[in-house]
């Protein structure tokens, strides 16, 4: 596999000045897939699994956000979570969707519920998948790809860190992470995309308490009971604040719910956005 054949290299659109690589899928009312912040992420690295599902009831996209895959990596940007969400609305508008189910997991959590708050009149229902984007104590997994230095042995432990089941740790799924992380760029981008402490990464993604009670829409929280990278509390948490919100908790599945407890997952999600 190479850089120029990647299968998670897509589309590409103009957002707003932001080259923008993107997959789509199926047709009817659209789902945004926001993909993890994990080293070598990609939208498709993150949801080739998810989005044949998804697609077979909704449009579903997949992009890989401003820093991440094979988007645009400026090394001069200043990455913050304000950024990230004017990165999502301005692909929405390139993309001419006025309203969209968003779907984020980890990191994408955080930016979707960040744009779920913000801009409410741009979504109809959201699904956080082990998400950031409340207070939380921070366990040692959580800031695993710090200091990642690229090899395809060291993209396997770091991987195993997302999943209780190690057969989902498969050697394309290695192979395809690692790839993208030795993208010309990568290494110098990811380093700026949370600069600082464990504790300054979670901070810099937190949406307020009172901007979180605000959120109107529905919103399904989903979050494995073995996950080693962000705690089950952060869901807990945001339920207790989101008035219309939901909570699912699976066993036997760390951070990665969509492929662990796949089947189960994919039909939650997508009789949630059926309703």
């Amino acid at each position: 596999m190479t850089a120029q054949r990647s299968p998670a290299i897509g589309r590409t659109i103009d957002a707003g000045g932001i080259e923008t690589n993107y997959h789509e899928t199926g047709s009817g009312f659209p789902v945004l897939l926001l993909h993890g912040s994990g080293v070598g992420v990609s939208g498709y690295a993150n949801w080739r699994y998810t989005m044949p599902e998804i697609g077979k009831s909704f449009r579903a996209i997949a992009m890989d956000m401003v820093g991440f895959g094979y988007s645009a990596c400026p090394t001069d940007a200043s990455y913050s979570l304000d950024y990230w969400v004017d990165h999502v609305i301005r692909f929405l508008d390139a993309m001419g969707i006025e309203k969209t189910n968003l779907l984020g997991n980890s990191f994408g959590g955080g930016v979707a519920l960040a744009v779920t708050a913000r801009h409410p009149d741009r979504v109809s229902r959201t699904v956080l998948m082990g998400a950031v984007g409340t207070h939380f104590q921070i366990p040692p997994a959580f800031n695993a790809g710090h200091g990642y230095e690229p090899a395809v042995e060291r993209m396997r432990k770091l991987l195993q860190n997302f999943t209780c089941a190690p057969e989902n740790i498969t050697d394309e799924a290695v192979q395809l992470r690692y790839e993208t992380s030795m993208r010309p760029g990568y290494q110098a981008t990811f380093e700026k995309l949370f600069p600082g402490t464990r504790e300054q990464k979670m901070l810099a993604m937190i949406t307020p308490d009172d901007q979180i009670r605000s959120i109107q829409s529905e919103v399904l929280l989903i979050h494995g009971r073995e996950d080693r990278v962000v705690p089950t509390e952060t869901s807990e948490r945001l339920f207790r604040l989101i008035p219309r919100s939901e909570l699912h908790m699976f066993g036997q599945c760390g951070h990665w719910s969509h492929l662990d407890q796949a089947p189960r997952f994919n039909r939650l999600v997508i009789d949630f956005f059926g309703r």
